[in-house]
């Protein structure tokens, strides 16, 4: 936990609890619905397993997180409780208040495949693509040419409500591919360019099934804070 400011004033005390290199980060992931601690490390993932450890025990002991251990179930969840849930104005502020004047200067070592499709994957609507809710699968491949090499292909496997993310060929027929540079797919994802745009530039490539290709628009949300943004500029609460 950071060290006392051994100040009275109501910001200082937050801070004390809140502040800690990392933690509004994982609050973030928390607030976005990462209940398993493999699930919040892949949203930090240049956060070591020792330090999330430490920074969920510092939050637990201050009220804002709660360990959950099932019974007959190895996995331990962590909750937020009402005193944490009570911090998503706060991480929403600042997630816009970064989105307004910061991403814009993104340099290429913030650019991440890895937490971007992570983050996407939580984005998508299988409500919004052909087929998945009457009982069939949609895979869809992204590339990254520029990427690092072991971040440079990806799946995304959706049947029904769950959708999966992988590394790996999950073995399945790939119903769309994307082909996209690191720099424009995440520029899209954050509201930042068009992907109709981007498509029409060459940057973002499409190839594949023609219904599940021209609904990429209503299946694949923009990042929430994007979102978010939007909703702000239309007069609409988040």
């Amino acid at each position: 936990m950071t060290k006392s400011y051994n100040q009275f004033c109501p910001v200082s005390k937050a801070v004390e609890i809140v502040g800690e290199r990392w933690t509004p980060l994982v609050l973030r992931e928390m607030l976005l619905g990462a209940t398993h601690f493999n699930d919040i490390r892949r949203g930090v993932p240049l956060m070591s397993p020792a330090l999330l450890s430490k920074r969920l025990k510092d939050l637990e002991g201050a009220g804002v997180v709660r360990r959950i251990s099932a019974p007959g179930k190895r996995a331990t969840e962590y909750r937020l409780t009402e005193v944490g849930e009570d911090l998503k104005p706060i991480v929403v502020a600042l997630g816009l208040w970064g989105h307004r004047w910061l991403e814009k200067k993104l340099g290429r070592n913030e650019l991440d495949a890895g937490y971007l499709m992570w983050d996407m994957r939580r984005r998508i609507d299988p409500t919004a693509m052909p087929g998945v809710m009457q009982g069939g699968r949609q895979v869809v491949q992204f590339d990254y040419p520029d990427a690092a090499k072991a971040m440079r292909r990806w799946w995304l496997v959706v049947e029904g409500m769950e959708v999966d993310l992988c590394q790996s060929d999950p073995g399945y027929e790939v119903n769309l591919y994307i082909s996209a540079g690191l720099a424009a797919m995440t520029q899209v994802w954050l509201g930042d360019r068009d992907l109709l745009r981007a498509v029409a530039d060459d940057e973002i490539v499409l190839i594949g099934d023609g219904d599940i290709r021209d609904s990429i628009g209503k299946w694949l949300k923009l990042s929430a804070f994007a979102e978010a943004a939007k909703g702000m500029e239309g007069g609409m609460a988040c």
